[in-house]
């Protein structure tokens, strides 16, 4: 059924797929689209979880910068008819408040581009990013910049304000060198007390995300007899709760900061950097040595499990249980193929509705090893 745009909605901005369909319309496309791409599992689909706040809920933006009238504008670029088309979303209703309230404050606050050719801005919870075309500054004006801003940020709710400079920023956002902090802690803490800092990734909707946590976490049951092996970890979210229960706990993650965070976050697991690929020998070293039960927490990109990854965790690793958070259904049911061969079955497929008015939906699949196999299964 299609519904009003929200208040405060470009009617140009392509950000938002489902923005003109109500709730009950929406969550029916995504759980349509779920049972075709996963239709060989599609009588253990469960319904669609969805949040009570569809609107106000973003955190985690990035946005093109543009100076034009005097001022800065924020929003997407749409590519067609061989131009790239600016879109401004200044009042966006999906962003957060604070989002919002810092964008109206930098539209006016920041110099023109003749003094700082400014790209993109980034928000990551508390964490906000400016990412400037440029290698360096005007002496003083990083300083300035830190001065001007503090309040108003502050008074919006964030909680640090970084200058990255990356001359050739575009489709890749950052890069490793040329981080100043202008104002702030460089790190900030979920509702969780989980640390994270301006690059790392994090759920839309922390309450929803963390009930897929605590479902997996339930699904596991990692001890001290259960070692769990946490590959693509974030900020080390599940392996936190894992080691509370005092479960050995290896992870891997390819980001720097992902991986402080997650040594800082989850204290007693080996935390490794790298793509998971990578550090297939440390993976296979460590749980040589571990409980000869292991379980197994992934939360690969869209992209999915790297193949040789794959190919380790069924001919190799072989967990007693899995849980995979997917935040894309035609990868995960590539994968889910590759496992189910490799003696584990999929118990059952939970859907999250963590990106509300978008045609994106996350899926978590419970996996257990084949009854063939399970002499070791709790």
């Amino acid at each position: 059924m299609n519904a009003p745009l929200p208040a405060g909605c470009e009617p140009t901005c392509h950000g938002c797929q489902h923005r003109a369909l109500d709730a009950a319309a929406s969550a029916a496309q995504k759980e349509s689209y779920l049972r075709r791409a996963l239709a060989p599992w599609a009588e253990r689909l469960a319904p669609l979880a969805v949040p009570a706040q569809r609107l106000g809920y973003r955190e985690r933006v990035s946005l093109n910068a543009e100076h034009q009238g005097g001022r800065w504008r924020f929003g997407l670029v749409r590519h067609r008819e061989r131009r790239d088309e600016f879109i401004a979303i200044p009042d966006c209703p999906v962003h957060a408040p604070r989002v919002n309230a810092a964008l109206a404050a930098l539209a006016t606050a920041l110099p023109p581009p003749a003094a700082l050719p400014l790209g993109f801005v980034v928000a990551r919870g508390a964490q906000l990013t400016l990412v400037v075309k440029a290698r360096e500054l005007a002496a003083g004006l990083a300083a300035a910049l830190g001065a001007t801003l503090a309040a108003p940020l502050a008074a919006a709710g964030y909680e640090a304000l970084w200058l990255h400079l990356h001359a050739s920023t575009g489709r890749r956002l950052f890069t490793r060198s040329g981080w100043r902090l202008l104002w702030g802690a460089p790190r900030s803490r979920d509702a969780d007390g989980d640390a994270y800092g301006p690059t790392a990734f994090a759920q839309n909707h922390p309450a929803l995300h963390g009930a897929a946590l605590a479902r997996a976490l339930e699904h596991l049951a990692p001890g001290p007899e259960r070692a769990l092996v946490d590959l693509y970890c974030g900020v080390g979210k599940l392996a936190r709760r894992a080691r509370a229960r005092g479960a050995p706990v290896v992870a891997v993650e390819l980001s720097g900061e992902a991986v402080a965070c997650a040594a800082d976050n989850a204290p007693g697991a080996t935390v490794l950097r790298g793509t998971c690929a990578q550090r297939l020998p440390q993976l296979a070293a460590w749980c040589a040595s571990a409980p000869p039960t292991p379980v197994l927490y992934c939360n690969p990109p869209r992209s999915g499990l790297e193949p040789a990854v794959a190919a380790w965790i069924a001919g190799a690793l072989h967990p007693v249980r899995g849980a995979y958070l997917s935040c894309s259904a035609g990868s995960l049911a590539r994968d889910l193929v590759l496992l189910e061969a490799g003696g584990l079955r999929v118990e059952a497929l939970l859907p999250y509705d963590l990106f509300p008015q978008t045609q994106h939906v996350e899926v978590l699949a419970l996996l257990a090893r084949a009854p063939a196999s399970s002499a070791t299964l709790g």
